[in-house]
């Protein structure tokens, strides 16, 4: 079989390539940039094109040839870049099945979402809705998949319930008593292929979901037991408003998975009957309590705990360096900060210039901390590695009594030093440069 799938290089779209090539399909992997589909494996036929732009039909007529089936597995959670809801939900996969039908495609697969149905109210269940309303018209063999949550490794909301699991203390609207029943990403796929398979004599639509409804808090807690953290998951019950408006703040933060529409979504609660999708199966689908492979709760565990510590230990050093700059800048007394600069032997205004010299540093290095792009903070993390050794070397020299201070202020310099040079490995490599 000839598959094409759109979205061949996010979450379930990777996946399911990798499964189909693995049955010995022929697969055109659709995406704005195909070639990361599946790390470069001949079989797998790249294919340029971006949903934002909203191919036409005409445009996917040709294009459409000799394929045996089309699964769309394009989705975005939140706009941004230029991508639309309306756009990649609606607009460019109704062009997309309309072409099919028009081209004589035997069958296609879309992947929905749980929700996307007649009480859907956030704009990503109501323009997905749209797209399986629109597909429900045409005279095609088509299977809507509506997923619950998905879970597995690479998926982002993994990743931030993982996060989630390993903290030590939650605060979660209604104490996380929201319902949802999780299913595994391997179940989503193997349900696709049974989807192309055995397709409908006209159109199905099937829940995706695990096998029980369980709480949030709940899914939680197995996550956490999984990973290998035997203390228990505490939560606390968090306002909905509260919530809320947190939510609100969070959706204005670039790659926040939260905001006003995932925190409804996440409040509407997010279950199906299972028996359909067993059916579907031949098996029951995967419980939560297997969704973490043994030999990677270990690596899973850490970058949980680094996924999510890291960002507050970047946030914790960049209002170090700028309290430091506001301080030294007046809030301390200038006459006591010229008393020790006198002690290295600066008076006058060569003092004055090193005072308002080093706290205007110390203030573009906090808002640089913040502001500068991950891949290009490296010489940020170096100046501050430099400056502190440069700090604790003269204070070291001329003022040698500071290190037998109670409240420690130039040994803390030394897990501050080890604090940096964690947040400096741990970031992406710098960008390469274009060849010319």
């Amino acid at each position: 079989m000839r598959v094409l799938v759109t979205g061949a290089t996010g979450f379930i779209g990777r996946a399911l390539v990798a499964a189909l090539l693995r049955a010995g399909h022929a697969v055109v992997c659709a995406s704005r940039h195909p070639g990361g589909a599946t790390g470069g494996q001949p079989r797998c036929e790249p294919l340029a094109v971006d949903f934002a732009a909203v191919p036409r039909a005409d445009w996917w007529l040709p294009r459409l040839a000799g394929i045996d089936a089309v699964v769309n597995a394009v989705g975005i959670l939140r706009e941004q870049h230029g991508q639309t809801f309306h756009a990649l939900h609606a607009r460019a996969p109704i062009a997309l099945f309309e072409a099919c039908a028009r081209a004589g495609v035997p069958q296609v697969v879309q992947i929905s979402a749980l929700g996307a149905d007649a009480g859907a109210q956030s704009r990503y269940h109501l323009t997905k809705r749209a797209a399986d309303d629109a597909l429900r018209q045409l005279p095609l063999r088509s299977t809507i998949v509506q997923p619950s949550l998905v879970y597995g490794d690479g998926g982002a909301s993994a990743s931030m319930f993982n996060g989630m699991a390993t903290l030590p203390l939650l605060a979660l609207p209604h104490g996380g008593a929201m319902q949802v029943q999780p299913v595994h990403v391997d179940d989503v796929v193997d349900g696709v292929l049974a989807a192309l398979d055995a397709p409908p004599a006209h159109t199905a639509t099937i829940a995706f979901v695990g096998p029980q409804p369980m709480t949030l808090r709940g899914f939680l807690a197995a996550l956490r037991q999984q990973l290998g953290l035997r203390s228990a998951l505490h939560v606390l019950p968090l306002p909905e408003g509260l919530f809320l408006w947190g939510a609100s703040l969070a959706g204005r933060l670039p790659g926040s998975f939260l905001d006003s529409e995932t925190a409804g979504m996440l409040l509407r609660g997010n279950t199906a009957p299972a028996a359909p999708f067993a059916q579907r199966l031949g098996r029951l689908p995967r419980p939560v309590s297997a969704f973490v492979e043994p030999d990677r709760a270990d690596a899973l565990r850490h970058e949980a705990v680094l996924g999510t510590w890291l960002p507050a230990l970047r946030w914790s050093v960049a209002l170090l360096w700028i309290w430091t700059g506001i301080v030294s800048l007046g809030l301390y007394p200038v006459a006591d900060s010229l008393a020790l600069l006198a002690r290295v032997g600066l008076e006058g205004t060569p003092a004055r210039v090193a005072l308002y010299g080093a706290a205007a540093l110390d203030l573009a290095l906090g808002l640089a901390t913040l502001l500068v792009p991950a891949r290009r903070r490296g010489p940020v993390w170096a100046t501050q590695l430099l400056l502190i050794l440069g700090y604790t070397v003269l204070i070291t020299l001329f003022l040698p009594e500071y290190w037998l201070h109670p409240y420690g202020p130039i040994s803390k310099n030394l897990p501050l030093l080890a604090a940096i040079a964690l947040l400096w490995a741990m970031e992406p490599p710098p960008p390469r440069p274009r060849a010319s």
